[in-house]
């Protein structure tokens, strides 16, 4: 075999050297919490929120209790319910979660709702969403410079190939941020008072749901995934606990439910409107 030609090794050095320097440059908690603001203030004037004070008076403290407990309780988190029948949630990064409507009416107990909540802000404990910017980041700039300085990317293929890729590494990443996030929750909801059989008893339902009605939740299964094996998990998670330390935690309130019934008698969301055509 030919030894590389000085061209090539001063090309490998200088990505070597770009992406170490990369990888050394992260997104700070600052940058974090500014990049989540603009973010939920973007979806706050596109998707349609409950503004009902009391509802929303209700998930905020619920959800504040549970992350005030948490190595991360400094921040100033914020709690959206987005008036949709779908169900799903999700977290932004530096502390602003998002519950849907149709998620908090499928809940039985307190617990569960807890639960999906704790899950949420365990994201945000472990910076999931910073991660995954930091990985993008790099991903894209290793693959600018090396388009740059080669031809790899002149095909579509090849361009399709890297996407591709790119989606499947950030993919693995999201599931293992759902198995971090899962045991978090378990943590949250119990530091708070809360049981933790909430969470695998609401993962029980929407797997059987899914069954029945699989296209209602779509959206939640897409960026959440869930399994039978997933709701095994997390029960084990919660039996790995001292039963002493789960004796007396709240499973449901009377408050819940009236909240729930307030929620519930609220009118639907309306659609964000489409852009103007020209």
């Amino acid at each position: 075999m030919s030894a590389p030609r000085p061209r090539v090794l001063v090309l490998l050095g200088m990505l070597l050297g770009f992406l170490l320097g990369a990888a050394g440059c992260g997104v700070s908690p600052d940058e974090e919490v500014a990049l989540g603001r603009e973010g939920a203030a973007e979806i706050n004037a596109q998707l349609p929120l409950v503004t009902d004070p009391v509802v929303v008076r209700y998930v905020t403290a619920l959800g504040r209790d549970i992350a005030s407990r948490t190595s991360r309780g400094d921040l100033e988190w914020q709690f959206q319910i987005v008036n949709s029948p779908e169900v799903n949630a999700f977290a932004l990064p530096g502390g602003f979660i998002y519950v849907n409507r149709g998620l908090i009416e499928r809940a039985e107990r307190l617990d569960e709702l807890a639960g999906v909540l704790g899950h949420e802000i365990g994201h945000v404990v472990r910076r999931h969403s910073a991660e995954q910017l930091e990985n993008q980041q790099r991903a894209n700039a290793g693959l600018a410079l090396v388009c740059t300085l080669t031809s790899v990317c002149e095909s579509g293929a090849a361009r399709v190939a890297i996407n591709v890729g790119g989606a499947a590494l950030f993919a693995r990443h999201s599931r293992l941020d759902e198995s971090q996030a899962d045991s978090e929750a378990v943590a949250n909801v119990i530091r708070a008072g809360y049981d933790p059989d909430g969470i695998p008893a609401m993962f029980e339902r929407l797997v059987a749901e899914r069954r029945g009605r699989p296209t209602v939740l779509d959206a939640f299964f897409a960026s959440h995934p869930l399994e039978e094996s997933r709701v095994a998990r997390t029960r084990a998670l919660v039996a790995a606990y001292d039963p002493a330390h789960l004796e007396g935690l709240v499973q449901d309130t009377p408050e819940f439910h009236a909240f729930q019934s307030r929620l519930s008698a609220l009118p639907p969301g309306v659609p964000p409107a489409a852009p103007a055509t020209r």
